[in-house]
This record gives C-alpha cells, structure tokens and sequence, in this order.
C-alpha cells in the first residue's frame, strides 16, 4: 500500500470513528443506528471502498467495546487538526449530512447527541 492510499485509508477510519462516537454517545448503539451508517456511508461517499472503510471501522469498534464515544470523538478532532487538507468543503458537508442521519435514526436526537454534533458543526467551520 503506497502512502497516498494509507492516508486515505486512515481518513476513511477516523470518519468511522466520529460515526461510531454519533451512535454511542448515548451509551448505547442501536441496530437501526448500524443500518442507517450503512445506508449513508454507501449513499454519500463516493466510492464502495470508502464506504467499507467506514463501516468496517464502525463494526470493529462496536463489537470491541473497548473505546468510548469520547475518546472516538476526540480521536476524530486530532486527526482532523493534523491533516486540515483533507477536509474539503465538500468532505466537512457529506461529514456533517452522515452524522446527522446516524443521530436522528433512533428516536430523533436526544440531548448527548445535540451536543456532539453541535462541537462537530464548529470544529468543521
């Protein structure tokens, strides 16, 4: 794997980071919450390998359980910081359109959510 695809790769599973801390914040990750990421990753990201980075990434940290929504948050705005070139304003949309479909699956948005995506908005202004 060149390094041009490791750094995509690594793009593509700090966004399966973000949306597994949307899902978990609650403290509980739904089924409907798994489909819908589903769903909008394969919908929103441009390519089928994309989407499966995502996902898998998502999958791994679900089943793991070892990482909570914070630390996955605050993974996410870390690498965000370091490599600002690779969010588009194009990417920060597609970013902010999956998050709110991941969080507004399971009955609409509660409050811990509201606030997640609330820090996501200004981090990607």
């Amino acid at each position: 794997m060149n390094t041009d695809d490791n750094n995509i790769q690594k793009f593509y599973q700090n966004l399966g980071k973000l949306f597994y801390a949307v899902a978990s914040i609650d403290g509980k990750v739904e089924d409907i919450e798994i489909e819908t990421l589903k769903q909008s990753a394969e919908a929103e990201w441009s390519s089928e390998k994309e989407a499966s980075i995502i996902i898998n990434m998502f999958d791994w940290l679900h089943k793991d359980q070892e990482y909570n929504a914070n630390t996955c948050f605050k993974s996410f705005l870390n690498y965000m910081e370091s490599h600002k070139a690779l969010f588009t304003a194009s990417r920060k949309a597609s970013i902010l359109k999956t998050a709110r479909t991941v969080a507004h699956s399971f009955s609409r948005n509660n409050k811990s959510e509201l606030i997640l995506l609330a820090q996501l908005n200004l981090a990607l202004k």
